[in-house]
């Protein structure tokens, strides 16, 4: 019989780099979003519009890019816990020190 107690320690550290990448992905589209915005602003919606191609209704909202980064940063907290939780358990089942 083979006891594989890590297992739940590398389900919390990929939980963390998941979370880690959609912060890091919504920090991108925000920052495209802020760009998109200035160049806006000193010319008209059409010229913009004409000159990158973009399709209005693909430009993402920026309340819905902070709900984004915030629940990235939910999931990286709760993969710390998972990798807390399987650090403390490491052990406690079958004393090995016996």
């Amino acid at each position: 019989m083979e006891i594989s107690g890590n297992s739940a320690f590398y389900a919390g550290l990929s939980t963390i780099n998941a979370g880690l990448n959609r912060i890091d992905q919504t920090a991108g589209q925000i920052a495209n979003t802020t760009v998109e915005r200035a160049v806006s602003s000193q010319s008209s919606d059409a010229q913009v519009d004409r000159l990158r191609s973009v399709d209005r209704s693909q430009q993402s909202d920026l309340a819905s890019n902070r709900v984004e980064m915030f629940q990235g940063k939910l999931q990286a907290e709760l993969g710390v816990n998972i990798a807390k939780a399987s650090d403390e358990m490491l052990g406690t089942l079958i004393d090995t020190y016996a």
